[in-house]
C-alpha cells in the first residue's frame, strides 16, 4: 500500500503542476497531505514536516542571502561588463546566445555549488533572452542540463556520498567516469545548439517586420532594434529577476517573441550589428539599464574582491555557506548604500524573488516529510530491490544506474546513496561486481536529479527566471534522461561500469 501510495503521489504531483492545475508551492504542500493522511499519518503528519522542515531552513537561508548579495551585485553593476563581453562575442544569434549559456553554467557548475551557478548564470544570460525576446524556459533548460551534468564532480555531493556510503575512494569513483562526463557535456551542447536553432527560426517566423527574412534582408537600411520596441519581459527596477511581466510580453500572451537570426544568418547578422555595439542602448529599462541610480562604478573592484572572496570560501568550505552569504551581503550593503534607507530599499527590492524561492523550500519540505515520515520511501526503496529477477544480477550496475535516474528525482540524494544504494551493492557482491562500479553507475542519474522539486536550486532557477516549473520540466526531463543514459552508456564502454 505505502508503494502504491508513494508513486501515486508523486506522479498526481507531477500531473499537477505540469498541467498547471495547480502552482508548484500549493502542489508540494496539498499533494503530501492529502496522501499522507491515506498512508495513516492522522495528527503525526504534522511533525514529519517539521521535521523535514528543520533540514532545509540552512537551505533556505542560504538562498535568501544569496538572493539579496548576488541581486545587490547586478544592482551596483558587476556583471555589466561579462554581459557586454558576451554580447560583443555573440552577438544577437539565438544559437550562439543557448550554446553560450551551456558554456557558462558548465563553467560555473566546477564550483560544486548549484545555487551559485544558477544565480550567475541567470545574471548575465536572462537580460539578454528578454532584450532579444528569446523563451527563458530555454535558459532554465540549458542552465539545468549543464549543471546536473557537472554534479558529478567529486566536490559536487553526490560522487562525495556514494563514495562514503560504500567506503571507498572518491577518486575511485571520479576518474573512471570523466569519458562519460565529457559525452555528457557533449550532448547538452548538442542539445543547446538545437534548441538555440529552434528559437533562431521561431524568432524569425514570429518577428518578421522587425528583421525581414533572409531573401528581403537589406542591412544599409535595417532599423536597429532598440528597448522601445520591446514590448514585455522588463526587469522591474533591480531585482535580477523578471518584473510584473514574469519574462513574457506585457500582453500576456506565452513567452514574448523576440528579433530573430536565422536562414542566411550572416545577412542578418549584419542587421545586428549597431545592436551589439550599442549594448548599452539594448539595455535600457532592464536590470542592467547602464542609467540606472544603483549604479556603484567607483566600487567596482571592492565589489569584484568581495565576490571572489565569498566565491573562495564556498570552495573552501571553511565556513557554513549560509553564514557566509549572510556576511557578504552585510559588507556589500553597507559599503555600496551607506544610508540606512537605502539599505532597507535594497532589500524590499529582492523580495519577491525571496518569497518565491523560500516558500518552495519549506512547501518541498511537507513531500519530503511525508515520504520520509510515513516510509514510503522505505517501501518503495525495498519494492524496487525486490522486483530485480535473481537473473539480472551479473546487470546490477546498469539496473542501478537506470534505477538511479528516477529514484534520485523522488527521493533526496541521501536517501538514496546511504538508504538504497548500499542495499543494491550488497546484492551485486555476489555477482563479482565491484562497490566503486555500483558507485560509478548510481551517480549517472545525477542530470535528472537536479531538475526535481525536491533539488532547492532548481526552485531558485526557475524563480529567478520566472519559468513555471512544469514548463521546465516539459522541455527539460526527457532531455536529463538522454543524458543521463549517455553517460551510462560510455560508462559500460570504457569499462567503469562492468557485467560482473
Amino acid at each position: 500500500m505505502l508503494v502504491l501510495l508513494g508513486f501515486a503521489m508523486i506522479a498526481v504531483f507531477m500531473v499537477l503542476i505540469m498541467t498547471k492545475k495547480l502552482t508548484p508551492v500549493l502542489a508540494l504542500i496539498i499533494v503530501p497531505t492529502v496522501f499522507g493522511l491515506f498512508a495513516g499519518a492522522g495528527l503525526g503528519i504534522g511533525d514529519m514536516v517539521l521535521d523535514s522542515m528543520k533540514s532545509m531552513t540552512s537551505t533556505a537561508a542560504l538562498l535568501m542571502f544569496a538572493i539579496i548579495y548576488f541581486g545587490l551585485m547586478i544592482d551596483v553593476g558587476l556583471f555589466d561588463p561579462l554581459v557586454r563581453f558576451i554580447l560583443r562575442k555573440l552577438g544577437n544569434d539565438p544559437a550562439k546566445v543557448v550554446l553560450g549559456t551551456a558554456l557558462l553554467a558548465a563553467a560555473v557548475s566546477l564550483d560544486g555549488d548549484g545555487s551559485t551557478t544558477f544565480i550567475l548564470t541567470t545574471a548575465a544570460m536572462l537580460p539578454i533572452y528578454l532584450r532579444l525576446k528569446m523563451s527563458p524556459v530555454v535558459l532554465t533548460c540549458v542552465a539545468g542540463l549543464a549543471n546536473g551534468t557537472m554534479n558529478i564532480v567529486p566536490w559536487g555531493g553526490p560522487t562525495a556520498r556514494a563514495a562514503s556510503a560504500l567506503k571507498i575512494d572518491v577518486n575511485d569513483v571520479f576518474v573512471p567516469m570523466i569519458p562519460s562526463l565529457i559525452a555528457g557535456l557533449a550532448v547538452v551542447l548538442v542539445f543547446a545548439w538545437v534548441l538555440g536553432l529552434q528559437e533562431r527560426n521561431r524568432l524569425r517566423a514570429t518577428q518578421p517586420e522587425i528583421w525581414g527574412t533572409p531573401s528581403t534582408a537589406e542591412p544599409s537600411t535595417a532599423e536597429p532594434f532598440t528597448a522601445e520596441k520591446f514590448d514585455g519581459g522588463t526587469f522591474d527596477g533591480g531585482t535580477g529577476t523578471g518584473g510584473a511581466g514574469t519574462g513574457r510580453g506585457r500582453k500576456g500572451s506565452g513567452t514574448a517573441p523576440a528579433p530573430a537570426v536565422g536562414g542566411s544568418s550572416v545577412a542578418v547578422l549584419e542587421r545586428t550589428e549597431m545592436l551589439v555595439d550599442d549594448s548599452d542602448t539594448a539595455m535600457a529599462d532592464t536590470a542592467l539599464d547602464p542609467n540606472r541610480k544603483t549604479l556603484r562604478p567607483k566600487l567596482q573592484w571592492f565589489n569584484l574582491g568581495l565576490t571572489i572572496a565569498v566565491m573562495g570560501m564556498l570552495i573552501a568550505d571553511l565556513v557554513p555557506l549560509p553564514y557566509v552569504f549572510m556576511v557578504g551581503s552585510a559588507i556589500a550593503l553597507l559599503v555600496n548604500f551607506p544610508h540606512v534607507k537605502d539599505q532597507a530599499t535594497q532589500i524590499v527590492a529582492h523580495a519577491p524573488s525571496i518569497v518565491a524561492v523560500v516558500s518552495m523550500v519549506m512547501a518541498a519540505a511537507v513531500l519530503t516529510g511525508v515520504l520520509t515520515g510515513t516510509g514510503m520511501v522505505e517501501a518503495m526503496s525495498a519494492w524496487l530491490v525486490q522486483i530485480i529477477p535473481s537473473d539480472m544480477g551479473p546487470l546490477m550496475a546498469v539496473i542501478t544506474g537506470v534505477l538511479s535516474i528516477p529514484m534520485t528525482f523522488f527521493m533526496s540524494n541521501d536517501a538514496f546513496y546511504f538508504g538504497v544504494l548500499p542495499v543494491l551493492s550488497e546484492t551485486a557482491a555476489h555477482y563479482g561486481i565491484s562497490a566503486a562500479e555500483m558507485a560509478r553507475a548510481s551517480i549517472t542519474g545525477q542530470p535528472f536529479h537536479m531538475q526535481s522539486p525536491l533539488v532547492p536550486a532548481i526552485l531558485l532557477l526557475v524563480s529567478l527566471a520566472k519559468v513555471d516549473l512544469g514548463d521546465h520540466h516539459k522541455k527539460v526531463l526527457w532531455r536529463s534522461a538522454v543524458v543521463s543514459l549517455v553517460m551510462l552508456g560510455i560508462g559500460m564502454l570504457t569499462g567503469a561500469i562492468g557485467i560482473g
